[in-house]
């Protein structure tokens, strides 16, 4: 799934916003990246950088075998394959953006 994918999903399961209230910026490094900032309306979903309460950083690969549930994000976090940088309460909040 590409970075466009990706974005565009993550625009359909916000809709309008107003549900997760909460930004989130996921680092897929070389990749790019994509920011959720559900604090403001309508909400924004974008490829650019900015302040988010919370920052993960993951490669691609390891974020759509998470998405797809074939990782769980415990265990890629405690194996190091999953950074946390802010608030962690949004990371532990993302089921619902992620499905």
């Amino acid at each position: 799934m590409s970075l466009t994918q990706i974005t565009e999903q993550m625009t359909e399961r916000l809709g309008a916003g107003g549900q997760f209230k909460k930004s989130v910026k996921f680092d897929f490094g070389a990749d790019g990246l994509v920011r959720i900032d559900d604090t403001v309306s309508p909400v924004v979903v974008s490829n650019e950088d900015g302040p988010t309460a919370c920052s993960i950083k993951v490669s691609m690969a390891d974020f759509m075998d998470i998405a797809t549930g074939k990782q769980n994000a415990q265990m890629a976090f405690m194996m190091g394959k999953l950074k946390i940088e802010g608030d962690m309460s949004v990371a532990l909040s993302l089921g619902s953006i992620l499905g």
